[in-house]
């Protein structure tokens, strides 16, 4: 594959996580009839961003699966701790706890099977 074209798709995927970690983190408070609480956004960041680190491993460069795994734990960090006007949008509950091990774990098990995969040459 041409590498110009890699890096276009690792640019696109990283483009795709952090906007899905910024829906994740702005949908979490979700509640239904205002008072259950349901962060559906989890069971999206579980599925999505192992997703996006095997795909950039098996597109781009098994090296490159690290890049949406870091991306999306910055974006939920900074944009959470540091939302628009200086408001705080990763809420201080369990469900905030949910999210980043949602994301994060499943993500970190791909990244490694990902790196386990021989480099291409």
């Amino acid at each position: 594959m041409n590498p110009v074209l890699r890096r276009g798709l690792l640019v696109l995927l990283l483009v795709d996580t952090v906007l899905l970690a910024t829906l994740e983190l702005f949908f979490l408070p979700l509640r239904v009839d205002g008072t259950v609480p349901v962060p559906f956004t989890v069971l999206v960041a579980i599925f999505t961003t192992p997703l996006l680190v095997l795909q950039a491993g098996r597109l781009v460069h098994p090296k490159a699966a690290f890049a949406p795994l870091a991306l999306w734990v910055l974006t939920v960090v900074v944009l959470g701790l540091t939302g628009p006007g200086g408001d705080l949008v990763l809420i201080q509950d369990w469900r905030a706890l949910l999210l980043i091990a949602g994301g994060a774990l499943p993500a970190a098990l791909a990244l490694g099977g990902s790196l386990a995969v021989p480099g291409r040459k």
